[in-house]
This record gives C-alpha cells, structure tokens and sequence, in this order.
C-alpha cells in the first residue's frame, strides 16, 4: 500500500548548488539518446514560416537554442528547419540577390523565415527505433558522413504518418563530447 504522505526534512546543510551547473559529459560509447533532445520530454522551440528572419533569431536566443522548426500559418505542419547559422549566414544576402538585388526596395527585413529555411523535402532524418541502438560515435558518423548540423528524430505513428520525436545537435554532441 503506497504511504499516505511524504516525508519531509530539514534541508541538511546550508547551500545548495546552482541546478544545471554540474559539468554534463558523454563519451563516444554511451547511449545516443543521452546526447538527443527528446520532444517527449522538452518542447520543440518553433517559429512560423511568415517570421521575419531577426524576429526568429530573437525568438531562439531567447530559448537558448540555435535552431527551430518552421510551421505552417496556422502552426499545424512542420514545413522545415532555421537555424541562427542560416539567419546570420549568407542566406539572406544571397536570397535579396536572387529576389532583384540589395538597395531596390529589398532589404534585411523583408527576408521571411520561409525565404531562407531548409524545407523537409530536403532533410535526413533518422528513426527513433535506429536511436534506441545507437551509441553517441554512430550518431557523430551519420553528422560527419552527410554534412549536416542538425539530425531530426522521427517517430512512427499507429495511426500512419510520422511525427517529430527529437533532434541531435552536432554542435551539442561534439561540446559535452569527453576527450578520453
């Protein structure tokens, strides 16, 4: 029979550490999903796809992120995925270019997220089902053989289709990577 209360005690010295302030490491040989975010247990940080650019940048910065999804108008679709590399990158130089040039009525600020994001067709994702048997040196591989910054993590739904589950960072992997 499970207790009726919890239990509670003085606290039993006089400080406590800052939380988050321990150091978090992995080595190459633990468990891929220590290094995953996992969308079951922390939110997808999004921005719509009519953001402006520095709007989205903002939006990020202030989640402490470095890159989010692009939804639909009505935030019901993923469309594709920004990252603040790509915002403050050449991306939006080279779209004011394509779209009659800089100085002509085209400036920094009529650059939209959906100008510049990378759109899903374009994606490599992995399934969450390959994670479960991955150690943190295979997901390293798969960033080091395709050349990208950002894995997403699907998930298969009873009722058919996918949906996001997590994401790898390569910037993440490789910062709390030990070196043994």
């Amino acid at each position: 029979m499970p207790a009726r209360s919890v239990e509670l005690r003085p606290l039993a010295g006089r400080t406590l550490a800052s939380p988050g302030n321990d150091p978090w490491r992995v080595a190459a040989t633990d468990d891929a999903r220590k290094v995953m975010t996992d969308f079951r247990e922390r939110s997808a940080i999004s921005v719509r796809e009519h953001s402006s650019i520095d709007a989205a940048l903002e939006h990020m910065k202030h989640a402490g992120v470095r890159s989010a999804f692009v939804l639909d108008r009505d935030g019901q679709k993923v469309l594709g995925m920004i990252t603040a590399y790509d915002i403050q990158g050449e991306k939006p130089l080279r779209h004011m270019q394509s779209v009659g040039g800089i100085g002509r009525g085209n400036s920094r600020e009529d650059v939209l997220v959906r100008d510049i994001m990378e759109p899903i067709e374009q994606w490599r994702v992995t399934d969450i089902g390959e994670v479960e048997k991955a150690s943190v040196a295979m997901i390293l591989d798969a960033f080091r053989r395709s050349g990208r910054t950002h894995i997403a993590v699907v998930e298969r739904r009873d009722e058919g289709g996918e949906h996001l589950r997590g994401l790898f960072s390569f910037a993440k992997i490789t910062r709390l990577l030990t070196t043994e």
